[in-house]
């Protein structure tokens, strides 16, 4: 695989911590917090977090991410960040074996490896494999949309 992998300095600080430190990944952590999510992702998990970059969540149709971040649609928000939430501590090369990720919000995300490259639902893993205290975390360049029940 042709992903970057970042091992974190500081395996001891948990996901979100991480996440944040990274600097790529501050709408994720204010999604995270206005769908509620804070205490579930600072427990102990572990959990595998596909992390859309901001620039991710650039890239989704004008007004999406600001109809998402309203309180009325907490719901919505976060049943697509858990959509992006796997069970367990999974890296890369674990990932690659599957044919699809089961993941918290119930719905399995389709895996594909493309040569070097991994995909989780059509978003290329960008940076893999970042450790923190309570799971992993991969950079992902797209935000995946769960199909709506």
């Amino acid at each position: 695989m042709n992903t970057s992998s970042q091992s974190s300095p500081s395996s001891t600080t948990n996901l979100l911590d991480t996440a944040a430190a990274n600097g790529s990944f501050k709408t994720f952590g204010k999604a995270i917090e206005q769908a509620g999510m804070k205490d579930t992702l600072n427990g102990a998990g572990p959990y595998t977090l596909f992390v859309p970059t901001d620039a991710a969540f650039d890239k989704l149709p004008s007004g999406k991410l600001d109809s998402l971040m309203k309180p009325e649609n907490k719901a919505e928000l976060a049943s697509l960040l858990n959509y992006h939430v796997v069970n367990g501590r999974k890296s890369v090369a674990d990932i690659g074996k599957w044919e699809s990720a089961r993941t918290v919000n119930g719905q399995a995300a389709p895996v594909k490896v493309h040569g070097d490259k991994l995909s989780i639902d059509g978003a290329e893993i960008t940076l893999a494999d970042i450790a923190s205290s309570n799971g992993v975390i991969h950079g992902i360049d797209k935000v995946n949309i769960p199909s709506t029940r």
